[in-house]
């Protein structure tokens, strides 16, 4: 149950400022009661965890850290590890918290804690404590721990290329540090790094074959090759080896879902939603399977569970959005897209947002906005170039401007780079109505 940050440490010979002073002992009790009574909470929520009942399991987890010893690190790296916390359970148990009544010493570890927790809506918050704990006066900018943290901290925040530097970072150094690899993976998976997948794949069965990551990172090679077939197996495998292991649950539903599997992929995400209680990103993807069978108010229903647990998520309120257009709602679509985007620290320069900024200009198009419409399909241009999809759009909305001319640029834009039959029949409209003014557009 110790911190692996402690063995990291020691391995550097590095130790934070500051760390010395109380051990956060409650009064009454002695340090050794206090961590008998932590050990048999953690092996109380084992044996509930065996029988399948997250709930309790969590309770106790909560009890070791809270009423017995903050420092059990094994009851942390449960709750937080498997998911068993909603946004608003985390935010009270890091409150709760005592870590001893030197401040710094307890800062610390705590900004360390909430560093590894659900980093939505809080993303200046965390950057500012992961700043501080590599700083000088912590002295932990070389620990693998903090490493970690961060780059859980710069995929979270979409930057999937400097999350791929550190992870690299962190993997030279101690090639055996299994907690960044998830992370690791699955920006490769973004960045298209098959070459990297394959040989990490081999090395870690090759080292580590009884543990699921390394058959989670054969599965995302296939994922990435689009193998899907071989990627449902070997994510299969992961979670059958690790049954705790989310990571595989969620690869094993999204290979289903890229092709088209529904059925398959909302079984592997209804298991995950069950095995991690604190986890909204299986409701979200039923959620979205739901809605990509036209089922809108089970769609509704998972969208907004998701939003229950992590209720500063931007993915799940893009989804809203969707959801909200689908239904005609487009006043209720605008309002969804502008939260969703208010929560991200930058969304006009990452291209992952890219989609939300055009969502929200249909929105507004819809909405007879058009000026603003017009602005949204710039700024989703700017992040993601040649897009005819986003021409044609922005060419249809010059064109309900009354503005022809402008819109038949647009249109020749859009089909010099994919040919589209609305495209073509919408262009064709405009040259009509170009050389003859009293034709009116349907």
């Amino acid at each position: 149950g110790e911190p692996g940050l402690r063995r990291s440490q020691r391995r550097r010979g590095q130790r934070p400022k500051g760390d010395g002073g109380s051990n956060g002992v409650a009064p009454g009790h002695n340090k050794s009661e206090l961590e008998i009574e932590s050990a048999m909470n953690v092996l109380r929520a084992r044996c509930y965890e065996s029988m399948d009942n997250r709930e309790r399991a969590k309770q106790h987890y909560v009890r070791a850290l809270e009423a017995s010893d903050p420092f059990c690190y094994e009851a942390f790296e449960a709750l937080i590890g498997n998911h068993m916390l909603t946004a608003r359970e985390e935010r009270d148990l890091f409150d709760n918290l005592d870590l001893g009544r030197d401040a710094q010493h307890g800062w610390w570890l705590k900004a360390l804690y909430e560093c590894k927790g659900k980093k939505y809506g809080k993303v200046e918050e965390v950057q500012g404590k992961l700043g501080a704990l590599e700083g000088e006066e912590f002295g932990l900018s070389s620990s693998l721990d903090v490493l970690t943290c961060k780059a859980e901290f710069l995929y979270h925040c979409c930057e999937y290329r400097r999350c791929y530097e550190v992870t690299q970072r962190v993997l030279q150094e101690d090639p055996h540090h299994l907690d960044v690899l998830p992370c690791h993976l699955a920006c490769a998976v973004e960045l298209g790094r098959k070459n990297d997948l394959f040989l990490l794949g081999h090395q870690l069965v090759e080292e580590h074959p009884a543990r699921a990551v390394s058959w989670f990172a054969v599965g995302c090679y296939y994922l990435c090759i689009s193998q899907h077939d071989s990627a449902e197996r070997y994510f299969q495998k992961a979670t059958g080896l690790e049954k705790d292991f989310a990571p595989a649950w969620m690869g094993y539903g999204h290979a289903f879902a890229y092709q088209d599997e529904s059925d398959q992929a909302m079984a592997a995400y209804r298991t995950a939603a069950r095995l991690f209680i604190g986890l909204h990103l299986p409701l979200l993807c039923l959620g979205i399977e739901y809605m990509r069978t036209n089922s809108l108010p089970l769609a509704e229903e998972f969208f907004t569970k998701a939003r229950a647990i992590s209720p500063e998520d931007p993915f799940v309120l893009n989804e809203l959005g969707v959801l909200a257009f689908q239904r005609k709602q487009y006043s209720l679509a605008v309002k969804q897209f502008k939260k969703a985007l208010s929560l991200i620290p930058d969304p006009y320069s990452n291209t992952t947002w890219e989609p939300t900024v055009n969502n929200l200009a249909h929105a507004l198009r819809k909405t007879s906005r058009f000026q603003d419409a017009i602005e949204m399909y710039t700024r989703a241009l700017a992040l993601t170039p040649k897009q005819a999809n986003t021409y044609s759009a922005m060419a249809f909305t010059y064109q309900l401007m009354g503005q022809p001319h402008r819109a038949i640029e647009l249109y020749h834009k859009s089909l010099g780079i994919e040919d589209d039959a609305f495209t073509s029949d919408m262009l064709f409209l405009c040259l009509k109505e170009v050389s003859n003014p009293s034709v009116l557009m349907l």
